[in-house]
């Protein structure tokens, strides 16, 4: 599908009884076909040859690359027994994105996105491989992992915004939120094998290893974006070069409630919210006695939940805000019951379902911004949208591992928990009032408890009939 600029390429523009909490459904105006009517099933993005060979890159470098994280947290902990210390691996490898995040868009609404990844995802199997020689040559040192962690963030700066709005080009618009969905049961597929391969490596041999085997991996992406026929790509106009273009995407999506507050929302979890490997290192470190066997463990299961979301999420035909804004609350309240869990076996459990939950609110959430944004803004766009969800990490990783230093793991993991339950219901009144709408609570047996319906104007009588 060839997509033209001006109107023609803009999202179906939003009506007077169109909520916002709905706006994201629409398929953007000219597409063929429309988001609610899925066709050939879960795996229907798979019918495409350039996205199998995408998916198929993915799935190896993904997997060297959660090995990588793995070795990358347990090496920091066996050298310096700070979870502080995770924590600032962790704020210098997002630091980039925050800020020079929307930078990153621009470079990819101007230029060809695969030959960008091209180059991306081969300095990123570069960082993975310098350390590997630092590693297994017995020199490392721990300001080693903090400068290849910054290192990798720069290229994930331009690596991120460019894979994100490469997606529907890859499908088109019609599939872009089933190919959206399948990325991330992609991302978490190599998340079940790679902690798992990272545990047995590092206890045998060493992190080393772990950081050889994912420099190698991106040997896959590499070359599925050479195998790809470019002639079968869905053209997107690329915006041209020019003045201001940063301030223009700010403003887009300062102009679109649609837009702005899931962004918003987003930004608070992935500041406070997704700090998992401060807390699992701890919590597998401090409160359980485990080793590096039971935090591969923990992200295990975290992955398997994760999959089993996305997995649900590739079924749904829609991208709802409610369903955003009710699995950010549920978000929050898990994590504060992790937080509290007596046991292990219980809190592997609820990190099963914090998966589900963390994945159903990343993916509502990108497929969401993504359908409701024009195609010569997508990369600013996107690059707006992983500025705030990665970006956050630098602000808010190294406060929470000093509260989990300072306090312990369980208040820290708490303390993630409450934030993230608190922004879903602040974001949640925002979408309700810019949609026009109030909750309305009906506690009646075999009535519908809780729904949204249209606030009530003066003189007239109240109406029943609209649900966000």
């Amino acid at each position: 599908m060839s997509t033209g600029s001006g109107a023609d390429s803009a999202p179906a523009p939003i009506s007077h009884d169109t909520t916002a909490t709905d706006a994201a459904t629409a398929p953007p105006a000219g597409s063929q076909g429309t988001a609610a009517e899925p066709r050939g099933g879960m795996f229907r993005s798979l019918r495409v040859r350039n996205y199998r060979l995408f998916a198929t890159g993915q799935v190896v470098s993904n997997t060297g690359t959660w090995m990588q994280r793995i070795a990358q947290d347990w090496l920091v902990v066996s050298i310096t027994g700070s979870s502080a210390a995770v924590g600032i691996t962790t704020a210098l490898q997002f630091l980039p994105m925050l800020l020079f995040g929307l930078y990153g868009g621009v470079i990819a609404d101007r230029v060809s996105k695969r030959k960008l990844l091209l180059v991306t995802q081969a300095s990123m199997g570069l960082t993975g491989l310098v350390l590997a020689v630092l590693t297994l040559s017995g020199n490392v040192a721990v300001w080693h992992v903090y400068l290849m962690a910054f290192v990798l963030g720069l290229i994930t700066v331009v690596d991120n915004p460019a894979r994100q709005a490469f997606v529907v080009e890859m499908v088109g618009p019609d599939d872009l939120r089933n190919a959206v969905s399948l990325n991330s049961a992609n991302f978490q597929s190599a998340r079940l094998i790679g902690p798992a391969v990272a545990g047995a490596l590092i206890t045998s041999l060493g992190s080393g290893w772990a950081f050889l085997l994912n420099g190698l991996s991106f040997l896959a992406p590499l070359a599925g974006l050479l195998l790809m026929r470019t002639r079968e790509l869905h053209k997107v106009d690329r915006a041209p070069r020019g003045k201001g273009q940063l301030r223009e995407g700010v403003r887009y999506v300062a102009g679109h409630p649609e837009l702005i507050w899931p962004i918003v929302l987003v930004g608070f979890i992935g500041t406070f919210g997704f700090n998992f490997p401060i807390w699992l290192t701890a919590f597998a470190d401090k409160v359980f006695h485990g080793g590096a066997g039971m935090y591969a463990w923990f992200n295990g299961l975290m992955a398997a939940g994760s999959l089993a979301g996305a997995l649900l999420a590739a079924r749904r035909s829609t991208s709802r805000l409610r369903l955003l804004v009710g699995a950010a609350l549920l978000f929050g309240v898990l994590e504060m019951a992790a937080a509290l869990s007596p046991a292990v076996w219980i809190f592997g459990a609820l990190l099963i379902v914090i998966g589900v939950v963390g994945l159903t609110i990343n993916v509502t959430a990108n497929s969401s911004v993504q359908m409701a944004t024009d195609p010569l803004m997508r990369g600013r766009v996107m690059s707006l949208f992983m500025m705030v969800f990665m970006g956050g990490t630098p602000l808010g990783a190294p406060i929470v591992g000093w509260v989990t230093d300072a306090y312990g793991a369980r208040l820290g993991f708490l303390a993630g928990g409450v934030v993230s339950a608190l922004a879903a219901a602040g974001v949640g009144l925002m979408l309700t009032r810019a949609g026009g709408l109030r909750v309305r609570i009906d506690l009646r047996r075999g009535h519908q408890h809780v729904r949204f319906v249209p606030r009530q104007r003066d003189g007239e009588p109240e109406r029943l009939t609209a649900a966000a």
